[in-house]
């Protein structure tokens, strides 16, 4: 058990260690020639894109469920 442990936190250690050794970070250089606003602007537009087809779906689904239950 012990070893498993040892080796886990090896691992995680190594992980850390390569991973500060990265020279930007993605967000940083796009901030830094401008277009992280363009990336968060499309996922924006994509996500209200998505809730505005999942809010009229819901409605047409309450609509045929009301429709079923007055036939019935």
């Amino acid at each position: 058990m012990a070893r498993i442990t040892s080796t886990i936190l090896l691992c995680f250690a190594v992980a850390t260690i390569c991973a500060q050794s990265a020279a930007e970070p993605p967000a940083d250089f796009l901030r830094s020639i401008g277009k992280l606003y363009v990336v968060v602007a499309v996922i924006v537009v994509v996500f209200l894109g998505i809730a505005f087809y999942l809010w009229r779906l819901d409605r047409r689904l309450n609509d045929l469920e009301n429709q079923i239950d007055n036939h019935a």
